[in-house]
């Protein structure tokens, strides 16, 4: 295997775990708190949330080696995860106001 072929698929893996992580915890954190929002007590959409979140992860993790692009694999992924966290955070804030 040469060093160009190894530095990518350690990229790639990198993007798959990390990225995976960013955006599931982004869905996670959006996900309880519109469950939250929409009357669902707080254990029962975290319970919810987290059961879907293994779904999502696995979706990312498998997507980020099937996808062509590196660029947008990470994009998607650490972007995704961004824009969900940040809506989460302005949802919570709304819920406590």
């Amino acid at each position: 295997m040469s060093f160009h072929s190894a530095a990518s698929v350690s990229l790639r893996v990198a993007a798959a775990v990390l990225g995976g992580y960013a955006f599931t915890w982004g869905f996670s954190a959006f996900a309880i708190a519109a469950l939250v929002a929409m009357g669902l007590s707080f254990h029962d959409a975290e319970a919810g949330a987290l059961i879907v979140a293994w779904l999502v992860f696995l979706t990312a993790f498998l997507w980020s080696f099937a996808a062509p692009s590196l660029a947008r694999v990470g994009l998607v992924l650490l972007g995704g995860g961004l824009v969900m966290a940040g809506a989460a955070t302005g949802l919570q804030a709304a819920l406590l106001n």
